[in-house]
């Protein structure tokens, strides 16, 4: 039996609430030492010997934190990835410093990193939007589409920021290693950040596929089944008026 759309968009609210969680955990690392937030972190990476920096440090959404996610640096809005050290650093990988944030960090770095960390937010921000018409979802397909058109939008901007965040710590993980520094990437972060992605794949289908469900059979049945009758019965009580008229 196919699930109504009222159905179809509680479940698609439960994914969806399920994401915005997710990108919480993420969001708010380096916060606080409460497990889970103390190990999430994108990148964490042997510093040690590099001017200004950590012996250990992990990449965290608005701080560079040490070891557990302790001694964070102040919160940054999109800081710059080469905040872990100072500016015009001693023994950094050649690959990650450069001229920019305060001679700290390479230009691609900066701008893979500053456009992943931007449309990460964005992302959330419009699945928040979406989880308040999610109510409205619940009572009609209107506001399914809409819900659905919130969604899928969410979806893109969560897309290519999770798909920049990926790419820019896993090539710094890279440089890291090619400098003989040991360096991971971080499981939790990426974990919540891609489960987060698949929950609101799923919640988009759902929102869709609420907005095209069938009506209730029964009243559109009866209806159709009302019409027939009634056109049926006139069509006969024409056919016995013209045979008696015919033979009086």
């Amino acid at each position: 039996m196919a699930l109504s759309h009222a159905s179809l968009s509680l479940i698609s609210m439960i994914f969806l609430a399920g994401s915005i969680v997710m990108l919480f955990f993420v969001i708010l690392s380096g916060v606080t030492s409460t497990s889970p937030l103390s190990q999430t972190y994108f990148l964490r990476a042997d510093t040690h010997g590099i001017s200004g920096a950590r012996a250990i440090s992990q990449w965290t959404y608005f701080r560079i934190c040490g070891d557990g996610n302790t001694d964070c640096s102040a919160s940054y809005a999109d800081p710059p990835v080469g905040y872990a050290w100072d500016g015009n650093p001693n023994n950094a990988p050649a690959e990650l410093a450069g001229g920019h944030g305060g001679d700290t960090t390479s230009s691609s770095y900066f701008f893979m990193w500053r456009f992943g960390w931007v449309f990460y937010l964005i992302g959330l921000f419009f699945e928040v939007l979406t989880f308040g018409s999610g109510f409205l979802a619940l009572c009609s397909r209107l506001g399914s589409a809409v819900s659905g058109l919130l969604s899928l939008i969410s979806l893109v901007f969560l897309t290519v920021g999770v798909s920049l965040m990926t790419a820019t710590f896993v090539k710094m993980r890279n440089a890291f290693v090619a400098d003989g520094r040991d360096a991971s990437v971080g499981t939790y972060a990426f974990g919540f950040s891609w489960g987060a992605w698949t929950a609101l794949l799923i919640s988009t289908i759902l929102f869709c596929i609420g907005r095209h469900s069938n009506k209730a059979d029964v009243p559109s049945s009866g209806r159709r089944w009302g019409r027939r009758s009634r056109s049926t019965r006139s069509h006969r009580s024409y056919e016995g008026r013209r045979v008696k008229e015919e033979y009086p």
